[in-house]
């Protein structure tokens, strides 16, 4: 293996492990909206605003302050707003499995326009890790049948499911963004954006905009900083990875998800949602080896 493609596999491998803990840290996000006793587009609100101050901090000693908006930051945060608002008005009336199983559909969109629009032609391989990682979070929806719990399952799925259409937009203008500009300082301006657009949204739905509890506040701490922390571990990825391998690795976050809403909320995993688990895993581990620059495998 010649210097430059070690170099390439080490800075490849560190952008996946990158992406794993990032994924991992907003596969709590689920739990943490249950637990904030606000409403859903509210809960979105403070998530954003508590995590702006930190990404400002950041800014500064990453890239010298926030600069310029740019213009693809922005319509992340449109997306990102969108994305938020329908995610945890799915998360209030379907299952934590579910709401992010069905969000994670993403995968599909993200390579349909990566290949169709940006003209990236995925591997076949790549294209059956796709397949199997969707097919295992589509289990792990499923597997539940009538028992699904939630106050309203079906319509809480299909908020999750329109989730997934907004993420990918989300996906694609941070990947884009990133060409140009740090992960911190794109991630402020994305905020700056979906900020106020989640205040009017839960203004217009007549929300309980405070917490009512020291609890639910605490909550909306802990999904600012995690919001810091896991999607800003994803930005700084989609810098140094394509967008379409990158939305096929989070997908690990629904089996953290899954595994948490056991632990805390007794929504027991069934044998076919286990089974789902392991293979979405295995999917993921797939498109890792699929997404390989051709470099890394010559030796």
């Amino acid at each position: 293996m010649t210097d430059a493609s070690a170099t390439s596999d080490t800075g490849h491998l560190k952008a996946l492990a990158v992406l794993v803990i990032g994924a991992a840290v907003i596969g709590l996000a689920p739990i943490l909206v249950r637990l904030a006793d606000a409403g859903p587009a509210a809960v979105g609100f403070w998530r954003v605003a508590f995590a702006l101050p930190l990404l400002a901090l950041m800014a500064q000693k990453t890239d010298g302050g926030v600069g310029g908006a740019p213009r693809l930051a922005l319509l992340a945060g449109v997306a990102f707003a969108l994305d938020l608002s329908f995610w945890h008005y799915g998360i209030a009336f379907t299952s934590v499995a579910n709401a992010t199983v069905l969000t994670n559909l993403t995968p599909v969109v993200v390579t349909a326009v990566a290949w169709l629009v940006f003209k990236q032609r995925p591997r076949n391989l790549f294209v059956a890790a796709v397949a199997l990682a969707v097919g295992g979070a589509w289990l792990m929806a499923v597997g539940r049948g009538a028992h699904a719990p939630g106050t309203n399952p079906p319509l809480g799925d299909a908020f999750s499911l329109l989730t997934a259409v907004w993420y990918a937009f989300y996906f694609l203008a941070i990947s884009a963004a990133r060409r140009t500009a740090g992960a911190t300082r794109i991630m402020f301006w994305s905020g700056m954006a979906s900020a106020p657009l989640l205040l009017a949204a839960a203004l217009l739905l007549g929300e309980d905009l405070l917490p009512a509890t020291a609890g639910g506040w605490a909550a909306c701490v802990a999904l600012g900083v995690m919001h810091v922390a896991g999607q800003g571990s994803i930005a700084w990825a989609l810098g140094r990875l394509p967008a379409a391998t990158a939305s096929v690795v989070v997908l690990v976050q629904p089996v953290v998800a899954a595994i948490l809403g056991w632990m805390l909320f007794a929504e027991a995993l069934g044998p076919v949602q286990a089974l789902g688990a392991g293979i979405a895993l295995a999917g993921v581990v797939l498109a890792q080896m699929a997404s390989r620059p051709k470099a890394l495998a010559q030796t």
